[in-house]
């Protein structure tokens, strides 16, 4: 793997671990008793217990019922203020930005993809590659046959140059199936529209949806990785809170409003959560449902947002409820089979009777959740090898220049020295699953 490719890697998962905690917003969801909003203490303690010990591994979840948060939990070292990477959850606000920007007059859907950048296009486009339009990327179903995502050469294809822009990349693929007319789950398109964005507003997808989205829903500070050419990778990459995805869902679940000012038009919300293309015919998968404009359709007439290794914004418009979930499963099925056994069943229509002890035992068992260490020994051979050495990256856009981790019996430290150097260097610890640094950390010096 490529050494900037291993660095990514190392980034993502290091912000998404011990990313800046950012403050609470004053814009919190309102919180209420379970039993108030129709659904036992009992099932929700029976639905984390299950959780804790079936699936691996845990990071937060939050229920949210009538507009109202009636269960929380975060496994520790994860917390309700640190932002998590939602992986491709993120193409669902993606889908967001263009439907404002539609809204604006800007691009519609029935626009060729080739429109917005002509300075890429391949000499001789294919029928196919200018039949692609806006409506293809969004419903993932461009006519490519694989994905070739410009961030990882699958070599397939020559590779490209290093300068290239990724958009080029995508435009320069095969296309041999006719638009609209075959499904291909496609990062590379998500990208594209984010780019699209860029192009049409003049402004990266995070710094356009701040105003439109972010701020007005109080999502303070979200971070969104970009490409080497600057534009929004939109595909992936976002890092919010766990509240902060509660709060998209319940904009899904309300058409497009919040605060009764509608932020996303109540049309733009049902046509992207509405099947848009089949993917599959399995009626037990959630992944056989159908897909929207980077939403997926799920079971029980429910659509979602979702990532790798578990990030759920899973809404069900049935039972006026929001499900989030982030994690880092290996089976995202059965998460999801969680929740139609234990939590769908147990929402009722009235209120219940509320059930003091049940809440108790259920407030318990929240505050003592723990993510468990893997089994296996404390330290490994390889640390001889590479505890204490300074790896050095090649100059590129990414603001480390060096990184070093040091193995200590159970600890795992790290430092790393910014680029430019007279920031001084950057160092903190894993220890024990607590996450503890040697003085105050800046994630954007490093």
């Amino acid at each position: 793997m490529p050494r900037r490719s291993v660095f990514l890697l190392v980034a993502i998962s290091l912000v998404g671990l011990l990313g800046t905690p950012s403050r609470l917003s004053g814009q919190a969801l309102p919180r209420s008793s379970a039993e108030r909003q129709g659904i036992s203490s009992e099932a929700i303690l029976a639905f984390v217990e299950r959780a804790d010990s079936e699936i691996d591994a845990m990071h937060s979840f939050m229920l949210v019922r009538h507009g109202r948060v009636v269960a929380e939990a975060w496994w520790a070292p994860y917390d309700s203020a640190t932002p998590h990477m939602l992986y491709s959850l993120s193409k669902s606000f993606t889908s967001t930005a263009v439907g404002l920007a539609i809204a604006e007059g800007k691009l519609s859907l029935d626009d060729p993809v080739l429109k917005f950048f002509p300075e890429d296009a391949p000499t001789d486009p294919s029928p196919n590659l200018q039949a692609m339009r806006v409506r293809d990327l969004l419903r993932m179903a461009t006519g490519h046959q694989t994905e070739n995502p410009p961030w990882r050469w699958s070599g397939a294809t020559p590779p490209p140059a290093p300068d290239e822009p990724w958009t080029k990349t995508f435009l320069s693929q095969p296309v041999p199936f006719k638009p609209g007319t075959h499904f291909l789950y496609n990062s590379p398109a998500t990208y594209m529209l984010s780019a699209i964005v860029q192009k049409v507003t003049g402004m990266t997808t995070l710094e356009y949806l701040r105003p439109r989205l972010f701020e007005p829903l109080g999502i303070d500070h979200p971070t969104w990785l970009a490409s080497p050419q600057g534009i929004t990778l939109g595909a992936f990459g976002l890092l919010i809170r766990t509240e902060d995805i509660a709060r998209f869902g319940q904009l899904y679940l309300q058409k497009g409003v919040w605060h009764e000012r509608q932020l996303v038009p109540a049309a733009w919300v049902l046509a992207a959560t509405t099947l848009q293309v089949a993917n599959g015919s399995s009626p037990q998968s959630d992944w056989d449902q159908g897909y929207g404009y980077q939403f997926w359709r799920s079971r029980h007439n429910s659509f979602r947002g979702d990532g790798a290794f578990g990030q759920y914004c899973l809404v069900l418009p049935d039972v006026d409820a929001v499900v989030v979930i982030t994690s880092g499963v290996r089976d995202m099925q059965a998460v999801m089979n969680l929740v139609w056994n234990t939590l769908l069943p147990a929402m009722h229509a009235g209120a219940l009777p509320e059930n003091a002890a049940a809440q108790r035992r259920l407030a318990a068992a929240l505050a003592t959740l723990r993510l468990r260490p893997p089994p296996g020994k404390a330290t490994s051979p390889l640390a001889r090898g590479t505890s204490g050495r300074w790896y050095a990256f090649p100059t590129t856009s990414w603001k480390f220049a060096r990184w070093r981790w040091i193995s200590i019996r159970r600890d795992l430290r790290w430092s790393c020295a910014p680029r430019p150097a007279k920031l001084g260097p950057r160092s903190g610890s894993v220890r024990g699953w607590r996450v503890a640094t040697a003085s105050p950390v800046d994630w954007t010096g490093c």
